[in-house]
């Protein structure tokens, strides 16, 4: 009993001293990494604020100065702490190194999405706003990071992708060029008027302000299908007017084909029916 009453006693008397020693220490140390934490996150704030004033700083790279400036002083708060205990300088330089050469192999895959966001913001194949179809997904880009890219897909659904998949795959920028191609094929019976129809269809882009005037819209038989003549509607619209100049035109041409007097077959077949004789 006396030797468990005297160990407790040389517990707390060597706990008082540590508290003695290091308390103030451990309290400076706690307070550092509280005010380090609160302002990286008030910095990468700001400068995300400061740089939206400015228009010519792209959206894309936004996100990622400020992500640099918030690590940048969560590495400093670290340091710092470390101080705290009587680390030096060159110790904590050491560790950190050890420490990333560590990490670095267990987080290959992470590392690989890091490089791939760097090239991703060199090369620039895309920008914030962006509607592409990267690695079997299709949507706005919201936001590149240095680990991911989030994507707004046209129902809404919010997607996010590991920049290695997206960089190790084809990208299609819909959104890059100023203007696209329409091609909207139409089909009408083998009775009606073809170079009729060819007018209709043509006066129906022409008196559509999205149109653009050059290259002029232009229309032509492209296929003699099974069961119909197939003219195909050709103009080009800006990149924010082709959904809903591609639809209009859709709902438009079914309209004035048949106003015109010119009918839109669906598949059919012709059976003929032969009678043989009874010898």
């Amino acid at each position: 009993m006396n030797d468990t009453l005297t160990g407790m006693q040389k517990f707390i008397e060597a706990f008082v001293e540590i508290a003695a020693n290091y308390g103030m220490d451990i309290v400076q140390a706690i307070v550092i990494l509280i005010v380090g934490y609160w302002l990286a996150g008030k910095l990468s704030k700001a400068i995300r604020r400061w740089l939206d004033r400015f228009e010519r700083v792209d959206s894309t790279l936004k996100p990622l100065f400020a992500n640099i400036v918030r690590y940048v002083v969560l590495i400093v708060t670290l340091v710092a702490v470390l101080a705290q205990f009587g680390v030096q300088t060159t110790s904590i330089i050491a560790v950190l190194g050890a420490a990333g050469l560590a990490i670095g192999l267990a987080l290959q895959g992470t590392l690989q999405n890091i490089a791939a966001g760097i090239m991703l913001l060199l090369l620039r194949p895309f920008k914030v706003g962006d509607f592409i179809d990267a690695a079997g997904k299709m949507g706005t880009v919201i936001e590149l990071g240095l680990f991911s890219t989030e994507f707004k897909t046209p129902d809404g659904i919010c997607i996010i992708i590991p920049n290695g998949s997206i960089w190790g795959a084809s990208v299609t920028n819909y959104s890059r060029n100023a203007t696209r191609r329409i091609d909207v094929v139409v089909g009408i019976s083998y009775n009606d008027d073809i170079d009729k129809a060819r007018d209709v269809l043509l006066g129906l882009m022409t008196g559509d302000d999205r149109v653009l005037k050059d290259p002029a819209p232009e229309t032509m038989v492209v296929a003699l299908g099974d069961s119909s003549v197939n003219i195909n509607m050709r103009c080009w619209v800006n990149s924010g007017d082709y959904w809903g100049t591609l639809t209009d035109l859709n709902q438009s041409a079914k309209v004035q084909i048949e106003a015109a007097g010119c009918s839109i077959p669906y598949p059919q077949h012709d059976v003929h029916m032969i009678a043989q004789g009874d010898g």
